[in-house]
């Protein structure tokens, strides 16, 4: 199991760069007030999915922190109550109130 999580990481990273081996043309982002960026395709790929995942994990945070609270107060043990009062053991059913074992 091991040598094949190995060999599936290879296959994904000689993807990944065969890819970016092939879009090494230059790209042209053009930003608001006339900017733009120029950078080979590639990066400008690998710039939109990196800005999804920021965007993607600052917007769980928040949800992330509350969840985290709760399994917190989950965790902490509740303040000690008092001891209940002791009470006697109720005595077990005497034989003579048993019916007999032959009827």
């Amino acid at each position: 199991m091991k040598y094949l999580l190995w060999l599936l990481k290879a296959a994904i990273f000689f993807t990944l760069f065969a890819f970016a081996l092939n879009n090494q043309q230059d790209a042209t982002v053009h930003f608001f007030f006339g900017t733009q960026w120029r950078a080979p395709l590639v990066l400008v790929v690998l710039t939109a999915f990196a800005a999804g995942l920021v965007v993607g994990v600052l917007g769980m945070v928040p949800r992330w922190w509350k969840h985290r609270r709760a399994a917190r107060r989950a965790h902490v043990p509740a303040p000690a109550s008092p001891a209940p009062a002791a009470v006697a053991p109720t005595p077990p059913p005497s034989a003579e109130i048993l019916p007999p074992h032959g009827i």
